[in-house]
């Protein structure tokens, strides 16, 4: 018997890699052959063969139509090819795209959420704008925020605020432990992004990106008891919709953006009233509260909202649907920013009432958990 020894797995794979390789070039010429051959083939016959005589009308209609079929075909195959070679980058781009801004799981710790989001550049799924939800010992963290500008320029910005959520959530026991945590990853996102940038690292002119880049952030921290927690850094506040309608859940003066200064020794955590049972926050970017029409009438959100809010319980996933259908209705389709909307409704179904609720909570039965 004879054995063949390996010294790992590394050749057989660039073999096969490589085999990969050369069957994929074989199919993507392989459209391109006949065409090319049947041209070959005529315009060598056209030259070697010259006529003795002027060529028939029949003759030169002939040669028209083969020359003109060997072109459509050879501009047939070409964008053949084109079309799967876009097909094929347009699904790397969402699959990064996806993980980057996943889309939030329909439940969470008792939660109902729904999300989406409008990037401004075609083609595009995300941009400037960026959400999470997670599930943490501390409560169920959620953070949606802005980055300056709009569009692919704006990823490299939520790449490194999303990072740095998605670790600091579970490992900082306070929500002002998570807010620091994103300030030094902007901060040193800052840093590199100028350092890459300066004319000795092959950029363009300094300049300090610190008064220039800049992310609006909201993080929210519902307790198992609907309690909720807020740190807000200059973003718009989300909205409460309930049986009374959609109304703006104000706690307290927002702090700056981070990346434009440090942040101060004790953060003001603002503790907002309960969201009882049934209740779901509506928040969103700023891209969906200055959008304008053609003759520049903002959009009617909170009207929009109250709308939506009319049923009971509310509906995350319809809540989005209809925003993003009036927002693009108003607009007619052309957003001058990103948007990103979140919606999360408490389906747990022991909250304790609020002074003032106790009356309404005996009166009516509370939703069923769904």
């Amino acid at each position: 018997m004879i054995r063949i020894r390996s010294r790992g797995p590394f050749p057989v794979s660039r073999w096969a890699r490589a085999a990969r390789a050369e069957d994929s070039r074989a199919g993507r010429l392989l459209p391109l052959l006949l065409p090319t051959a049947w041209g070959v083939a005529a315009l060598t016959w056209k030259i070697a063969c010259p006529a003795d005589e002027p060529e028939s009308l029949c003759q030169r209609i002939v040669t028209g139509v083969v020359f003109f079929t060997v072109g459509t075909a050879l501009v047939l195959g070409i964008r053949r090819q084109l079309s799967r070679e876009l097909r094929r980058v347009r699904a790397v781009a969402h699959a990064a795209q996806r993980v980057l801004l996943r889309p939030p799981p329909p439940r969470l710790d008792g939660l109902a959420l729904a999300a989406g989001q409008l990037s401004v550049s075609r083609g595009a799924a995300i941009g400037g704008d960026l959400y999470e939800a997670v599930a943490t010992p501390y409560g169920v963290r959620i953070v949606i925020g802005d980055v300056r500008g709009h569009g692919l320029a704006a990823i490299g910005a939520v790449a490194a605020v999303l990072g740095s959520f998605r670790e600091a959530a579970y490992d900082e026991p306070e929500l002002g432990g998570v807010l620091g945590r994103l300030d030094r990853a902007m901060q040193r996102y800052l840093r590199e992004r100028a350092r890459d940038e300066h004319p000795a690292a092959g950029g363009g002119e300094p300049h300090c990106p610190s008064a220039e880049e800049f992310v609006t952030v909201l993080l929210l921290e519902i307790g198992t008891d609907g309690s909720v927690v807020a740190l807000n850094c200059g973003h718009p506040w989300p909205y409460r919709l309930g049986r009374r309608g959609a109304k703006p859940l104000a706690c307290g003066d927002p702090l700056p953006p981070l990346g434009m200064f440090p942040l101060p020794a004790e953060l003001p955590v603002h503790r907002c009233a309960r969201l009882l049972s049934g209740e779901a926050l509506f928040l969103h970017t700023d891209g969906a509260a200055d959008a304008r029409d053609a003759s520049g009438k903002f959009f009617g959100l909170e009207a929009v909202l109250a709308d939506a809010a009319l049923g009971s319980p509310v509906s995350p996933a319809a809540v989005i649907t209809t925003v993003h259908s009036e927002l693009l209705r108003h607009t007619g389709g052309r957003l001058a920013d990103d948007v990103a909307l979140l919606v999360l409704r408490n389906d747990r179904s022991r909250v304790p009432a609020q002074c003032g609720d106790t009356a309404l909570r005996r009166t009516r039965p509370e939703p069923s958990n769904r």
